[in-house]
């Protein structure tokens, strides 16, 4: 009866881990929905010099993603994602879409590294980054968390944990779709598309 009794007992602590656990990610998820993320401007210096969503043509979109080029899985599976959406496209919807990684990782991710990593996936794709003041503000605006995570039993020091949509935004920053990370093109392609013919 007692090993029942503390089994029953574990099994409430999961559970409640387990929703308290659900609760905080709705909590995230909410907002970068449109239920809090505003968007906005972004400016950052980039790997193609001044990067602004204001130099943007009227009917582009920036896809928005915020990473940073150490990130072991989330960051390259959504690069390798945004380079097949983009390969989807017919030249001229392809030349409409400009896709930015924002690094949150300022400490480790200079330009130079910024633009090694994303040439990897294209010439199409900026890499900017900014002080780190500049990127909280923004991320703040975006709806989106992120958090340093010391390591020091690892060579990299820290990893960082952030959340990972993708942002379709337009030149004035207004958020035209959010799209939740999938090892698969397909939900973003399907945004891309309903988009660019709007």
């Amino acid at each position: 009866m007692k090993r029942q009794g503390i089994w029953t007992g574990l099994a409430v602590i999961v559970l409640i881990m387990a929703l308290g656990g659900y609760a905080w990610y709705q909590q995230q998820v909410a907002r970068g929905t449109g239920h809090g993320a505003q968007g906005g401007p972004v400016e950052l210096s980039s790997t193609q010099g001044d990067f602004s969503l204001s130099r943007l043509d009227d009917d582009q979109l920036a896809i928005l993603f915020f990473g940073y080029t150490y990130c072991p899985d989330v960051c390259p599976m959504s690069m390798a994602v945004v380079r097949q959406a983009l390969a989807e496209l017919d030249d001229e919807s392809r030349e409409r879409v400009v896709p930015v990684l924002i690094s949150v990782d300022p400490e480790r991710d200079t330009l130079e590294r910024l633009a090694e990593y994303t040439d990897y996936f294209g010439d199409a794709f900026i890499g900017a980054t900014g002080s780190e003041a500049q990127l909280e503000e923004i991320a703040e605006r975006y709806g989106v968390v992120w958090r340093r995570v010391e390591t020091p039993e690892s060579a990299m020091e820290y990893t960082i944990d952030h959340s990972s949509s993708l942002y379709l935004v337009d030149r004035e920053g207004r958020i035209q779709k959010r799209v939740l990370y999938s090892p698969a093109p397909h939900a973003l392609i399907s945004a891309l598309e309903s988009e660019l013919e709007g």
